[in-house]
């Protein structure tokens, strides 16, 4: 979440007459995130999101964004459904960008991972890979693996101003990963951006889950590899095996993962690893003037694609 397109109120005022909402009586700007534009919206009894989408997000996409979240909700997850204006439609226009306004879900991102909250992570990840499964449209992974070259190549050039080396070091790495990816394990719909900021929490207990804008068809072990980066690390990127080994337990007691997805753990978190360097280190070269977020430091994943380059099996992560 970020906001590059800024709305004074007689803008967002015009734009919500659409809809049979109270009348608003705040809004601000969410700083948080890199990707869209979001604004809080406050009635007197209610909250709501109104993200605008920007020039990352292609327009084609949002009806199996927003669709999979109705999709879901509908099943009793835990997500923001999208409201619809008096002509039932959930997608509009502001200043030329598509945009949608969603339910605001309370809890909050977690200040602290804990053994206990990858638990209930891995719990929340197996139940929406499972409640996706009968979902009917279709949206292919624009960011797997074999479309990481072409995003490579935007920031290959100038990698080595962020660490001498990383150009060459990327570049094989890519190789690896397209020679060894695996093609044929259980595939469904995943969330693909499960960060902490995207999990809502009340003490131990997730509350929602936000963001489904990289959602997407894939291997749903992959999904779970995303998630060991982004919760299983240090600030330091140190490897936290009892928080993937509550990640992997809480996964695998709702849904069963088999011996190739196992044993698959390691190349798909080099994967997920490799895939968040690259969108970091193409926004960190590539700043968006006037915008109010700070670029994430690629370094972090590179330390974590070193680690995962290391493991040699899936104990390594806390399995038995």
């Amino acid at each position: 979440m970020a906001v590059y397109t800024h709305l004074g109120l007689e803008e967002i005022l015009a734009f919500l007459e659409a809809y049979d909402l109270e009348p608003l009586t705040a809004f601000h700007g969410i700083r948080e995130g890199v990707e869209n534009t979001n604004y809080l919206l406050v009635t007197e009894t209610r909250r709501f999101i109104l993200t605008i989408y920007e020039k990352r997000v292609d327009p084609a996409d949002l009806p199996f964004f927003l669709g999979l979240m109705d999709h879901l909700a509908g099943k009793g997850f835990p997500c923001p459904v999208p409201l619809r204006d008096r002509e039932g439609r959930t997608l509009r226009h502001i200043h030329g960008k598509p945009a949608a306004i969603v339910t605001f879900l309370e809890g909050r991102s977690p200040r602290r991972i804990t053994p206990e909250r990858c638990d209930a992570l891995g719990r929340i990840l197996a139940r929406l890979h499972l409640d996706g499964l009968d979902f009917a449209l279709r949206r292919d992974n624009g960011l797997a693996v074999p479309a990481l070259r072409p995003l490579f190549a935007l920031s290959a050039p100038r990698a080595d101003e962020v660490e001498a080396g990383l150009g060459e070091e990327l570049a094989r790495e890519l190789e690896t990963l397209e020679c060894n990816w695996p093609r044929d394990l259980p595939s469904g719909v995943i969330h693909a951006d499960l960060f902490p900021d995207n999990v809502f929490f009340a003490g131990d207990a997730v509350t929602g889950v936000i963001d489904f804008y990289f959602a997407c068809n894939d291997l749903l072990a992959y999904d779970l590899a995303i998630c060991m980066n982004a919760w299983c690390f240090e600030p330091l990127a140190e490897f936290n095996i009892t928080k993937a080994r509550a990640l992997l337990r809480g996964y695998r007691e709702v849904r069963a993962l088999s011996g190739a997805e196992l044993e698959a753990l390691p190349i798909l978190a080099r994967g997920a690893a490799m895939r968040f360097l690259l969108t970091r280190l193409h926004d960190w070269l590539h700043r968006v003037e006037g915008a109010l977020v700070q670029p994430k430091n690629p370094l972090e994943y590179l330390r974590k694609l070193r680690f995962h380059r290391g493991i040699r099996g899936p104990a390594a992560y806390g399995l038995d």
